[in-house]
């Protein structure tokens, strides 16, 4: 199961921590960050395009699309 949003593909990124020791940055490792995904169905009587191929199905999206599926009704 791939981590990443079907709806608008958002997947993960690197990102870095920068610790300050005395006068100087350590170089600290690089850390990976995921997207909020939670399991959702998708109403059958959906409107907009992007969610209408996933219409009656239950699907890993992002919070932020999630949201925006619930303003649309």
């Amino acid at each position: 199961m791939a981590k990443v949003c079907k709806i608008c593909e958002k997947k993960s990124a690197m990102g870095r921590q920068y610790k300050k020791l005395i006068s100087k940055y350590n170089p600290s490792p690089k850390k990976r960050k995921y997207p909020n995904l939670q399991w959702v169905s998708v109403p059958e009587d959906t409107i907009k395009e992007a969610y209408k191929q996933y219409a009656g199905k239950k699907i890993l999206a992002c919070t932020k699309c999630i949201k925006a599926l619930s303003k649309e009704k």
